[in-house]
């Protein structure tokens, strides 16, 4: 027994032994997958595949890979608008590239600047003489555009394309709200602040809808002028007129009736697609599956082509998504991180900044964090430039008046100059189920602000009045920059929101350009003969590359997209408006500060709020499951 018992006991050790190093060899392995990065060797001679399975955004934001593993859902994936822009400029001149292949398949969209920005790079790869052809099942508007300015663009049989334009309905919850008795304390300052509107009433009050209809109709038109410039002969009138009319004329077959239109020339699967490609790129000599073509992936190119680090480097800090208190980010803006990567390049002596801006505002504390973290930047006498992309309104705004110089878009959307609070209280709620309230004040603000016993006339007066003071400072700020008395500033104010060629006009923005215009402007300011853009913000995480290609590589598909049809479309619609309803119960019973925050301004694709508290993984799953 004795022996038998020794002999055990070194099977268990050995056991144990090459359990650990399995693990030890798993994890060697993870990390090695984890840490991956794309290589300048992954280019090939073929094609360049943009696989745009998500949403073009200015930041994308960070990604937990713990939390994407154990979501319920795939997450959507985001892609920086200047990668974007800058791996279809480098196709242009890279001769293994032979042509360009757009899968828009499970494009979600960007904003109307960002699409601009990529169908003018769409242009620079034809001028070369380079093909570009675009893919997908159902095209909207983003996807339009920029399938307007391939030199082939390509439809599933069973899918189309589809012109919906700006606009549409919002929620209004003041009926609601009057029903289950929960008063909306709203403080505010300007005609046409109307972020509050939604709480109060059932409908748009006319100033709101008068602002709306005019963003809307300029934006509008620079979207049609886009399309129209790259396809002339595509009758958008008949698309967006009678769009009824123009799918029945088809018999009902959409991909039919949008290439009658001219807003893309073939009809074709995702194989026929393929072998396309493979007679301009050449044949995949690892891939023999039907419609495989040679091409490389958009993290491939910019790996060989790294940014040039000659000369003094022009800090670039991103504000990006709503501006809330805090370290939020990227992809959301937090006051306090954004300050602190300011505060950096103050350190590190960067010789002028450039802030980019793309943000529907939101704090107004976080905001006045930036605009400080600024100042002190410019206190060392060194240019503040900023450069704005599809939104820079409200809060967005605040922290672009340190500017020397504002560029702008047409199509941005900015302006917003107003603030306001609000606050629900419940007491007439809780007084239906026979819940009262009373006891001892000190003073007449006592208790106050109380949510649940109301707020006392007091408590209402003095955030009304706080609140007009800090529209008072807002028009100061503004006023200061633009050169402007406050009083000329109000006239344009009053929350009130501009395209880009109006807030030209009406001394807002300085002019029109880029990233890249701002940047020479901040370089020449400076006084540097050469230098390189240096993008502050948080690094990427290596740990994360696993799994997101878990939710598919860009590099995959090579044998043609798959997608989803005009249902799809639909459903996904559906689901954005859930994901507003969400977002507006948040905040109105979120703890926040005063506001400067854009109601009109689109929204863009990417994560939202809603989306955030839709999804429930594993880990809460196990919470509800446990009543923690």
């Amino acid at each position: 027994m004795l022996f038998a018992r020794k002999v055990w006991h070194l099977l268990v050790a050995i056991k144990d032994g090459l359990v650990l190093l399995l693990l030890l060899l798993f994890f060697m392995a993870l990390y090695a997958a984890l840490t991956t990065r794309p290589s300048a060797g992954l280019v090939r001679d073929g094609a360049l595949l943009l696989k745009l399975d998500g949403a073009v955004v200015e930041e994308p934001a960070a990604s937990d890979p713990l939390e994407n593993l154990l979501a319920a859902e795939v997450p959507t994936k985001e892609y920086a608008a200047r990668d974007v822009v800058r791996a279809l400029e480098l196709a242009a001149s890279d001769a293994r590239i032979k042509a360009v292949v757009l899968d828009l398949s499970r494009f979600t969209g960007g904003g109307l600047v960002h699409m601009e920005e990529i169908a003018a790079a769409i242009d620079t790869v034809r001028a070369a003489k380079k093909p570009v052809l675009a893919y997908a099942t159902v095209y909207a508007d983003d996807g339009v555009m920029l399938a307007a300015h391939a030199s082939e663009a390509w439809v599933d049989p069973l899918g189309g394309a589809f012109v919906l334009g700006p606009g549409g309905n919002r929620l209004y919850y003041g009926e609601l709200l009057n029903r289950l008795k929960i008063k909306a304390h709203v403080f505010r300052v300007g005609t046409y602040k109307d972020f509050v509107e939604p709480y109060l009433g059932t409908g748009q009050s006319a100033p709101s809808r008068e602002a709306r209809q005019a963003l809307y109709d300029a934006v509008w038109s620079n979207w049609k002028d886009n399309v129209a410039k790259a396809r002339p002969k595509a009758n958008l009138a008949l698309v967006t007129s009678d769009p009824a009319g123009w799918i029945k004329a088809a018999g009902g077959d959409a991909a039919k009736a949008a290439q009658s239109a001219g807003l893309i020339d073939k009809i074709g699967d995702a194989v026929a697609f393929g072998e396309r490609v493979r007679e301009l790129a050449g044949e995949d000599g690892t891939d023999r599956a039907p419609g495989a073509y040679a091409h490389s992936s958009m993290g491939a190119l910019l790996a060989a082509h790294p940014r040039s680090s000659e000369g003094k480097a022009v800090a670039v800090v991103t504000v990006a998504g709503e501006i809330v208190d805090g370290k939020a980010g990227p992809g959301t803006a937090g006051g306090e991180r954004i300050a602190a990567l300011i505060d950096d390049a103050n350190a590190d002596d960067a010789p002028a900044l450039v802030l980019r801006v793309d943000s529907p505002g939101g704090s107004v504390f976080a905001s006045e964090q930036i605009r400080l973290a600024l100042e002190r930047y410019k206190a060392k006498g060194r240019p503040v430039v900023v450069s704005m992309a599809n939104l820079a309104a409200s809060g967005g705004y605040w922290v672009s008046t340190p500017a020397q110089r504002i560029f702008a878009e047409p199509s941005t959307v900015t302006g917003s100059i107003g603030i306001f609070s609000i606050i629900p209280s419940f007491e007439g709620a809780l007084a239906n189920y026979g819940v009262t309230n009373d006891g001892v004040r000190t003073t007449p603000i006592s208790g106050q602000p109380d949510v649940l016993s109301g707020l006392s006339p007091d408590v209402e007066a003095m955030l009304q009045a706080n609140t007009e003071h800090g529209y008072s400072r807002f028009l100061d700020l503004v006023a200061k920059s633009r050169g402007k008395t406050a009083a000329q500033v109000d006239a344009i104010a009053q929350g009130r929101v501009w395209d880009g060629g109006t807030a030209r006009q009406n001394g807002l923005v300085d002019q029109f350009g880029g990233l890249d215009d701002a940047l020479a402007y901040a370089a020449k300011a400076a006084k540097l003969d050469t230098w390189h853009a240096d993008f502050y913000g948080t690094p990427a995480r290596p740990f994360a590359s696993l799994i997101e290609r878990l939710g598919g590589d860009e590099d995959e598909g090579g044998n043609g997209p798959t997608g989803a049809d005009l249902a799809a479309l639909a459903a996904g619609r559906q689901q954005g408006m859930i994901d507003r309803v969400a977002a507006d119960l948040a905040r109105l019973l979120g703890t926040r500060g005063a506001q400067a925050y854009c109601l009109e301004c689109p929204v863009l694709p990417g994560r939202t709020q809603g989306a955030a508290a839709r999804k429930a993984g594993l880990v809460a799953f196990l919470s509800q499951l446990l009543g923690a």
